[in-house]
């Protein structure tokens, strides 16, 4: 590519006497900038060394990644803002928490840049090496001036464990010299592709739940500092032209006037440049402003301009022959990039009063008159345990929450869309708009998000208490909770010298980790598949059992190990001093089942979603802290049931004639768990019951004809990025345990299949499912009636099928239940 560099520094001559020399990047890493890409270690090293070069750097370490990768960012700013820095920071905190100013006076704005949130978007992390020391140097009056009304954060790189894998694979496939033919092996990765974390999370749709290490420790340090202007840099399709602001409807109703007009302000400076260059760009046409875990709507929802660039280049490596016959290089990308940070600066610079004045105001009106129809919202405390996780998630956003009001009120239920009267309970999550972060707490608690433009690109359904399965309500009347803190009840059982059994009940996580440490000391725990009734205390569904003199047979200090675990696990178990029960069946009876201990493969590999094997393979590792291994599809047809008896399919695409090989594996004891698309994989199997809904009539997908200019909208009818159905449920089944009657969905595609003829449909679909997020009429039709989630016994094996994703980006919270589930429970 041809092009005119743009140097801002010949816009802004003026020099100023050097304190020392810095090296530039070129002759600190001996290559020059774009003709290579820097690895990890080399990008901290160059960043440490201006830092200790430079004193208007500070060098700050805010975590490591899951594979010890350091994650650092430095601050820079003029030398009379380096020398107020913690005042500054806390003075703009008090901006953000609607408090009074700490001192008066002028404030710098604070302008975050992000780099390399995705691993294989190389280029960006190469640009903030340029970006630091062109900062540093700070030749031009231009500069100084910028950096006296700015205190700059730069992230050289997000996501450090992706960026290597990508850097790993492209050099290890480069020769000599790069090569432009887009067929050439070093512009297409390998599965799983460097753009995710070590887990495969997709760390720019994490920024709201904070599921993974890098997200949680770089959340910490942006609420310490809460920027008014935040940029993602990002690469797409090396076809595409560049991208920056404004953004794409969607756009969420609650992003204010101001936010929108400064996105064009800043556009328009950018733009400026570009024209000058003769790069091409455009704005406006993609990358909308809903879903609020991005990197650029998160820091909106906060009060701060939320901005994408986005540069093509994904797959470029250093030059790639584009389709418009012209060759883009890595020195073309770090340009553009260059360019519209520091453009961006510029214009942050300028306009710094009227950031800090309208950030100021942001909070004062969330405190004030905040957003959306409703003042509160109320959570039941149905599950402790949930409750307690929706809790922790409040907390990581520092929205504000109180427990308990004695009064009744009325409130728009989410199970049923309508408003009722119901009372507050002591241990009731509400949470009260009238506050600073008034704007997040709404866009997250929403029953229903307002959208206006079906054009998006990922979820318009994420309203906690549907993805939480917690039964809410959402008042017009603003109300305040009473106490701080849920009241806590500890319960003191009857001391039984030998109980005939131990009784724990199964509603979360921390019982699966229970049952995990009694399996441990290979104690036999059974299920109890009907509730009964004891000494006047009822057991439900689910709840599980510990035998004595099963047990002490093999394990002679049974009672001392249980007395261990209960201790470690700080939770008592219920003593029962009989087997006989008072409603029931007796603890005699085949419906009181021995729990099989799980031995877990995940199949992963080119076949699978990366997404989705990362989601269990995260869940078993960092939540559940479960042994599990990743195998490849080849190797399951030599599955051996002492090492492996349960097989988890993650979404994706699987050869009938290798799902077959599973048949003998099943049939002597072997469990199938088949998430997502993994199930529409053995529709076609002779030994999976699971069968495709039949097709709606030809008559009924006729549409009107279609136009050219209609060409971008015409499937909307189709459309469903991700929007929550309601699953009526087989509550009497293990697969449903401490579900309720209904679990909400989140369906990202319209499969849906027949319900089984031989086997348990636990959850159906039906014409009341739709709840909330975009889904066009055809995808509602196709959803209202057949099987989602089915149990199919085969010999002495079984096979589970979960035609939804229940572990969606780890903050589906109520989905994990249900995946324990499975894993634990159904045999």
């Amino acid at each position: 590519m041809k092009y005119y560099l743009l140097s801002f520094l010949l816009l802004l001559i003026g020099l100023k006497p050097a304190e020392a020399q810095l090296k530039s990047p070129d002759e600190f890493l001996g290559y020059a900038l774009g003709s290579k890409f820097t690895p990890h270690y080399k990008v901290l090293e160059y960043f440490k060394y201006l830092g200790s070069a430079n004193k208007n750097i500070k060098i700050q370490k805010y975590g490591t990644t899951y594979e010890g990768r350091e994650l650092l960012v430095a601050v820079i700013s003029a030398k009379e803002n380096m020398d107020n820095l913690d005042l500054i920071r806390r003075q703009n905190l008090s901006l953000s928490n609607a408090e009074k100013p700490l001192i008066k006076g002028k404030q710098p704005a604070i302008l975050w840049l992000s780099y390399n949130v995705h691993g294989n978007e190389a280029s960006s992390t190469e640009t903030a090496l340029k970006m630091l020391f062109t900062l540093a140097e700070a030749k031009s009056i231009g500069i100084q001036n910028w950096l006296k009304n700015t205190v700059v954060i730069i992230d050289p790189c997000l996501n450090p464990d992706g960026r290597e894998r990508y850097l790993n694979f492209f050099g290890s496939n480069m020769g000599i010299q790069p090569n432009p033919n887009p067929m050439a092996r070093e512009h297409i990765e390998p599965w799983p592709g460097g753009r995710s974390n070590h887990y495969y999370f997709d760390l720019n749709r994490d920024w709201a739940w904070q599921s993974q290490i890098e997200t949680q420790q770089r959340l910490d340090l942006y609420q310490d500092w809460m920027p008014e202007v935040h940029v993602d840099f990002h690469e797409q399709s090396y076809n595409e032209p560049y991208y920056f602001a404004p953004a794409a409807e969607p756009i969420h109703q609650d992003i204010s006037p101001w936010q929108r007009s400064f996105q064009i302000t800043v556009g328009k400076n950018n733009a400026k440049y570009f024209d000058q260059n003769g790069w091409q760009y455009f704005t406006k046409e993609q990358f909308d402003l809903l879903y609020p875990s991005y990197g650029d709507t998160y820091p909106l929802y906060n009060g701060a301009i939320g901005m994408t660039y986005e540069q093509g280049g994904i797959g470029a490596g250093l030059a790639v022959a584009t389709i418009d016959g012209d060759t883009l290089t890595l020195k073309d990308r770090i340009a553009h990039h260059f360019t519209t940070g520091m453009a961006t600066l510029e214009t942050v610079s300028n306009h710094a009063d009227q950031l800090i004045e309208e950030f100021r105001k942001y909070f004062e009106k969330g405190v004030l008159d905040p957003p959306g129809a409703y003042k509160s919202f109320v959570i039941k405390s149905q599950n402790a345990y949930r409750l307690h996780k929706l809790a922790g998630l409040l907390k990581k956003n520092h929205i504000q929450f109180a427990y308990g009001l004695d009064k009744e009120v009325t409130g728009y239920s989410y199970e049923s869309g309508k408003m009722e009267r119901f009372k507050v309970d002591r241990n009731d999550l509400i949470i009260n708009l009238n506050q600073a972060r008034a704007v997040l707490a709404n866009v997250l608690m929403e029953p229903q998000t307002a959208v206006t433009d079906s054009n998006t690109y990922d979820i318009t359904a994420w309203a906690l208490p549907y993805a939480y399965g917690l039964p809410a309500f959402a008042t017009t009347e603003a109300i305040k909770g009473l106490y701080p803190l849920p009241e806590e009840k500890q319960e003191v059982f009857p001391a039984v010298v030998k109980p005939y059994a131990w009784i724990f009940p199964w509603s979360g996580l921390p019982d699966a980790q229970i049952l995990m440490e009694l399996q441990k000391e290979n104690i036999k725990v059974r299920i109890a598949e009907e509730p009964f009734m004891m000494a006047g205390r009822k057991f439900g569904l689910g709840s599980l059992l510990v035998y004595r003199t099963e047990n002490e047979r093999v394990i002679p200090t049974l009672t001392a190990k249980i007395a261990a675990i209960e201790r470690k696990t700080k939770k008592a178990f219920y003593p029962a001093v009989s087997g006989f029960v008072d409603k029931g069946k007796d603890f005699g009876s085949s419906a009181y089942r021995i729990l099989t201990v799980p031995k877990v493969a995940i199949v992963a590999g080119p076949e699978s979603s990366s997404q989705s094997v990362g989601e269990v393979w995260h869940f078993m590792e960092q939540e559940l802290n479960y042994p599990v291994s990743l195998i490849a599809l080849r190797n399951i047809d030599n599955l051996n049931l002492n090492k492996i008896n349960v097989l988890i399919l993650p979404d994706g695409t699987y050869p009938v004639e290798t799902m077959d090989k599973l048949e003998d594996w099943i049939k002597i004891g072997g469990k199938v768990i088949l998430l997502e698309d993994a199930v529409q994989s053995v529709t076609d199997s002779k030994i999976f019951e699971v069968k495709k809904k039949d097709e709606m009539k030809e008559e009924e997908l006729l549409v009107n004809p279609a136009l050219y200019a209609n060409r971008n909208a015409i499937d909307l009818s189709d459309a469903i990025p991700g929007a929550i159905f309601k699953l009526h449920l087989d509550a009497g089944h293990p697969l449903s345990t401490g579900l309720g009657a209904y679990y909400y969905a989140l369906k990202t595609d319209n499969h849906v299949y027949a319900p089984l003829n031989r086997g348990w449909n636990v959850g159906l679909l039906k014409p009341d499912s739709y709840v909330a997020g975009v889904a066009g009429k055809k995808v509602v039709k196709t959803l209202s009636s057949g099987m989602t989630l089915g149990v199919q016994s085969l010999g002495k094996g079984t096979i589970v099928y979960i035609g939804t994703n229940v572990l969606f980006r780890s903050f589906w919270e109520n989905g994990k239940q249900l995946f324990l589930n499975a894993l634990f429970l159904v045999d």
